[in-house]
């Protein structure tokens, strides 16, 4: 980051941190305090979201007293820039904001992390433009994307965040910096934990002895280096120009030719998918499965499943086997194929299909799904079994 950037940054963080305290009823001494703080030389990070458990906004406080050690270090000093508000309702999420405000009173840590309240566009705008780095720490699988991160890229700003939303895609070890496997661990303290230390231990030995390596003539050659990486790879590939160009290519423009066909010919079609859709709640909740077996054949595990549709047509439905991603991969997928019509005793269908034995067959679940041609399942048929 440009350090006349850092320095607009911290002039207008020192304006609105004063602000702040004023409205709040702070002392003249603190207000005036605050026009003081923080250096335009050191490294700057930055933490701003909205406040909510699963965005994990306190990870970097799971041990004060080391991310204390971090900030404080005087021949390596940080500041820390934490700017965001919790929804009125989310109790949660109003207590972490209270646990940084908690810190931020420690004298120790008063020159080190400025807590600024709300995350609205004019902030946004300021620290993308002005931090170092940026730090994002949510519990994979939430992140719905994280824009800001991104913003940042085309500022010279570098990012350090967990493995998903977009960073999943745009990582490399010359971009930036990664936190997490890349696999779900649902709501775990322990992972928490081993990624509080994975968080502290980056910025210990690599991000920020990197950003004060400097050249004879004050250069931070490797910094720049990354920096350089990172625009010239990930500006190109992450724009509002793309996310305009797939959401066209591959939700409005699909979405307009389905509604010209289904408004066709009177809304024929539209009339099928109502009537398939009526079918579907009339019988649904009577459809059971039967019979499972399974067999090895050549390297292949060969499933045969027995599924009583009760008068639910088999063309409205679509069985097939599932399984989890290997290696956070994508999901397996295979459609079973009717091998026999229903016998007249019970009335069941007997499906058919196999798969590589190279994961135990135990990995499979067979499924049933709703079918129609052109229609979106989930989105237009929840129903699964």
């Amino acid at each position: 980051m440009p350090a006349s950037a850092r320095e607009s940054l911290i002039e207008y963080v020192r304006g609105r941190l004063s602000r702040q305290l004023e409205a709040a009823g702070a002392s003249t001494e603190e207000v005036e305090g605050a026009n003081h703080i923080f250096d335009a030389n050191a490294l700057t990070l930055g933490f701003a979201r909205r406040f909510a458990a699963y965005k994990r906004p306190n990870l970097l406080l799971h041990d004060p007293e080391r991310l204390l050690r971090i900030l404080s270090n005087p021949q390596r000093p940080a500041q820390l820039l934490i700017a965001g508000k919790a929804h009125p309702a989310d109790q949660a999420g109003q207590a972490l904001i209270q646990e940084w405000t908690h810190f931020i009173r420690r004298n120790e840590a008063r020159n080190h992390v400025i807590f600024l309240s709300d995350y609205d566009m004019l902030l946004t705008g300021q620290l993308v433009q002005g931090v170092d780095v940026w730090i994002n720490t949510p519990q994979r699988p939430w992140e719905a994307c994280g824009t800001s991160g991104m913003k940042v890229l085309v500022n010279g700003g570098i990012n350090l965040s967990e493995l998903d939303g977009w960073w999943a895609e745009a990582y490399t070890p010359e971009v930036g910096w990664a936190l997490g496997d890349g696999k779900e661990h649902g709501d775990d303290p322990a992972w928490d934990a081993v990624e509080a230390k994975a968080l502290y231990a980056l910025l210990e030995r690599e991000v920020i002895p990197e950003f004060y390596n400097r050249d004879p003539s004050g250069i931070p050659v490797a910094w720049v280096a990354r920096i350089r990486e990172s625009m010239a790879r990930l500006t190109p590939r992450f724009s509002a120009n793309r996310a305009v160009r797939e959401y066209t290519e591959q939700y409005y423009i699909p979405a307009a030719t389905a509604y010209s066909e289904r408004a066709a010919d009177k809304g024929a079609i539209s009339a099928r998918v109502m009537n398939w859709q009526r079918a579907l709640e009339k019988n649904w909740a009577n459809l059971r499965f039967g019979e499972v077996r399974v067999a090895s054949d050549g390297g292949n595990h060969v499933f045969e499943i027995w599924i009583y549709l009760n008068g639910l047509d088999p063309k409205a439905v679509r069985v097939e086997l599932y399984a989890d991603g290997v290696n956070n991969g994508v999901p397996v997928r295979q459609e079973m194929k009717l091998a026999r019509q229903p016998a007249a005793a019970d009335g069941s269908y007997v499906y058919r299909a196999q798969v590589p034995a190279s994961r135990p067959a135990t990995d499979y679940t067979a499924r049933a799904i709703p079918y129609h041609d052109g229609i979106a399942v989930p989105l237009e048929a929840a129903q699964i079994l």
